[in-house]
């Protein structure tokens, strides 16, 4: 499922939200999305109990399952933490990614839990708390990485046939690095960019290094490279993706910021995202406040 483009800023990671599971959380989501009352949000969720998530049916971050269970490492992270704030049940909300930011600010859900990227353009539309984790690319290349890939100027001076998902950052990341926009190979997801260098139809596929690692490991023909932080005017990029909030509601927000930085000092945090395939290189130390500048 397409995104938008985010002029100006780095995009995020594609959307792969199964039909089924659209339609049947999006009938949940239709159903509380009358509009919010103004004031304490945290107050107002505590009295009733009930928290909407806003997720965009994409693994490992928010998604249905097999079984049809609602998960993720966004998601049962806010079971743990909005359960601790007194209030006992989440409710899914299912849309596309592009249309997250602007359901939260309508009101359609009380919170983004999607583990979306924090910069600088989406700071200005909502508050985020601390995130969750970190992450660095990866490259999906044949075994034994023939044409030696391992940046975005690799791929460049190899002339590489080159591909990516969907709306991910990783599309300005080759841009920057002065990869030809128009000659991109723009594909659904992670999956179809192992399919894609398995037959031989493009060199490499970029993507963060938790799905790349995650979709290769049963591959006979690919392989992940080593996790490398893209370069963008100079200056490495490490993203870090987080909850996020109405601007109104720095309460909650607050709140929910105390309780996770409590679960980082415990180890919980690891332990709740260590099954989603997070490693503990990818737990992090950045603030919302550094990545929004």
């Amino acid at each position: 499922m397409a995104r938008t483009r985010l002029t100006g800023s780095i995009r995020r990671r594609t959307v792969l939200l199964g039909t089924a599971a659209a339609g049947a959380l999006g009938a949940a989501g239709a159903a509380g999305c009358s509009r919010v009352p103004s004031g304490d949000a945290l107050a107002r969720l505590k009295s009733q109990r009930t928290v909407r998530l806003g997720i965009a049916g994409e693994v490992p971050y928010g998604y249905v399952d097999d079984q049809g269970e609602f998960t993720g490492e966004a998601p049962e992270l806010a079971r743990v933490i909005f359960q601790r704030l007194g209030i006992d049940s989440v409710q899914p909300v299912a849309t596309d990614f592009a249309s997250l930011i602007p359901g939260l600010n309508s009101q359609q859900f009380d919170v983004v839990s999607a583990g979306m990227y924090i910069n600088q353009e989406r700071c200005q539309q909502v508050i985020f708390a601390d995130p969750e984790y970190q992450m660095l690319d990866s490259f999906i290349v044949r075994k034994g990485n023939p044409k030696n890939l391992h940046t975005y100027e690799d791929v460049v001076k190899a002339k590489a046939k080159f591909a990516t998902g969907t709306g991910y950052a990783e599309i300005d990341y080759a841009v920057a690095a002065g990869y030809p926009e128009k000659d991109i190979v723009i594909l659904q997801d992670q999956v179809a960019g192992l399919n894609a260098v398995e037959s031989g139809r493009v060199d490499v596929f970029a993507g963060t290094a938790l799905t790349t690692r995650e979709v290769v490991k049963k591959s006979r023909k690919a392989e992940a490279t080593e996790p490398f932080a893209a370069v963008v005017d100079g200056e490495k990029k490490i993203d870090g993706g987080g909850f996020a909030f109405r601007p109104t509601d720095t309460e909650l927000r607050d709140a929910f910021n105390v309780e996770i930085h409590k679960m980082k000092k415990s180890g919980e945090l690891f332990r709740i995202l260590r099954p989603f395939g997070f490693t503990k290189n990818e737990m992090t130390a950045l603030t919302a406040e550094e990545l929004c500048r």
